[in-house]
């Protein structure tokens, strides 16, 4: 972001708020959804920050999401629940359904919970990260529009279907996984288009199925592992499709109406996810896996390094790294944005 300009977390989180409630999001929903934002902006996954802002009020103001959702959720059996998002902003949801996912994990050791009826609901590590906090072993997964082609394919067929976990870790902060099982989330595309960057190799397809680095000219993803590897990432993006949306009774990604179609409404998406949590506690105990995930990244980031001077790290150290740097510096947001809220 060349020409971004930065600004405190605070500020951000605040007009971000007061930009949703205007377009009639209800309080406690545009909280949540800037919590989720923020979470994105600040550990630097601007392609899910601040910057979908106004995707999230196009919703509002067209009805691809729900004002007033009712939000039913039903516990099955001892370790698992379904909620009904009733089509509201997703973010609310999905904290709500890790929320219930740990409260069942305390009782039964592993909790899992189905969400339907959902919408766009940003970064899943949001969600991952908010059980890790609490001490519990986290994983997260949510399908999506057809974005990604198969491995051999010249059509979108799966959604970027991320996947993201967390885990507590004695003495420091969480370790965090959150990543897509296409080469790189569509998002990230309108990133590159609006900075003007070309993309990276491997990652992307035109109208005619081609191998292309222009980010205006891109249409569709490739799976994770690319040309040569891309059976590996389409894979993992039916798993996602399996648990999340089939398990739920949301709309598996060939047949979901686009995030789009979703934005301009009236009719919103049938998303799915599912959020999982595992109590430490009822396995090899809470202080002995924070203690043992200590040492397990210790070992690992002492591993030697391919380069001298490029260490090797673990999910979520990147991360880490820049949520200390935006939180002295302030969070960069594009020029198109920062006018968007007023800034």
């Amino acid at each position: 972001m060349n020409d971004a300009i930065r600004y405190p977390a605070a500020l951000l989180a605040e007009a971000c708020q007061s930009r949703l409630v205007a377009a009639d999001a209800l309080p406690e929903d545009a909280a949540e959804t800037v919590r989720a934002l923020m979470h994105a902006s600040c550990l630097g996954t601007d392609s899910h920050g601040v910057r979908l802002i106004g995707y999230y009020v196009d919703m509002l103001n067209n009805g691809g999401v729900n004002k007033r959702p009712l939000r039913r959720f039903e516990q099955t059996a001892p370790a698992t629940g379904r909620l009904d998002a009733d089509y509201g902003l997703a973010h609310a949801s999905s904290y709500r359904a890790m929320n219930e996912a740990v409260a069942l994990a305390r009782h039964a050791g592993i909790g899992a919970v189905t969400v339907h009826h959902s919408t766009h609901y940003g970064a899943g590590g949001a969600y991952a990260l908010a059980a890790a906090e609490q001490g519990f072993v986290s994983l997260v997964l949510s399908n999506s529009d057809p974005a990604v082609a198969l491995a051999g394919g010249r059509a979108p067929f799966h959604g970027t279907n991320p996947i993201a976990m967390g885990a507590p870790v004695r003495n420091r902060q969480p370790w965090l996984l959150d990543m897509a099982t296409s080469s790189i989330p569509f998002n990230r595309v309108k990133l590159y288009r609006s900075l003007g960057l070309p993309l990276p190799p491997e990652v992307a397809l035109n109208e005619e199925g081609h191998p292309t680095l222009d980010a205006m000219q891109a249409r569709f993803l490739q799976p994770l592992g690319g040309m040569a590897y891309g059976h590996k990432g389409a894979a993992l993006a039916g798993m996602v499709t399996i648990l999340s949306a089939i398990l739920a009774g949301a709309d598996p990604d060939p047949v979901m109406i686009s995030t789009a179609e979703a934005q301009k409404g009236p009719k919103p998406q049938n998303v799915g996810h599912i959020m999982v949590a595992f109590d430490p506690a009822r396995f090899i105990g809470q202080e002995a896996f924070e203690a043992e995930m200590e040492r397990y990244l210790d070992v690992l980031r002492n591993s030697p390094p391919a380069e001298a001077d490029v260490p090797v790290c673990a999910p979520g150290d990147k991360e880490w790294e820049e949520a200390s740097k935006r939180a002295e510096l302030g969070i960069p947001v594009d020029p198109d944005t920062a006018q968007f809220l007023g800034l």
